[in-house]
């Protein structure tokens, strides 16, 4: 036998993941906050779903720690009366090994305060100021707007 395969088999038992054995019973604990509030302090909730710049993700008790980096998307909260869904522009999401999630965020709103119409009249504004004559700044924040308002739009469209 290879000296590869037999220190593998040898650390095989210490490889199993064993620092979140208390997560199952206290389940996943939820802060939620914003620069001006906070919106959940440690809340048992059954999962919450991100839009990561990784990708989109679902995390429960017992998840992997990781520190995530938000793009704009939605934040789903689902606990046992519903799921809340919140539209965040950015931010960053630490998932603790004891089974607590910290969200912060830029900005966070409830989903239902969007209008569709009103976006749509906002992205057409911001495409016009993408390809205006303006300052290669306003350009640029133009881009920004155009890729946070295509964001919402599609959460909308999939609520």
């Amino acid at each position: 036998m290879s000296f590869l395969a037999r220190t593998v088999r040898a650390m095989r038992p210490s490889m199993v993941r064993s620092y979140a054995t208390e997560a199952a019973a206290t389940g996943l604990r939820l802060t939620f906050a914003v620069p001006h509030q906070t919106l959940f302090k440690d809340v048992a909730v059954g999962q919450v779903n991100i839009s990561a710049v990784s990708g989109d993700m679902g995390i429960l008790a017992s998840h992997v720690p990781s520190i995530e980096q938000l793009r704009p998307g939605i934040v789903e909260i689902i606990e046992n009366a519903g799921s809340k869904k919140f539209f965040v522009s950015g931010g960053f999401a630490t998932m603790n090994p004891d089974s607590s999630l910290n969200i912060n965020a830029v900005e966070a709103f409830p989903i239902e305060e969007f209008s569709v119409e009103a976006i749509r009249h906002n992205l057409a504004e911001a495409h016009r100021a993408v390809n205006s004559g303006a300052t290669e700044e306003d350009k640029l924040s133009a881009k920004i707007e155009v890729e946070v308002l295509e964001a919402l739009q599609t959460a909308l469209n999939t609520k």
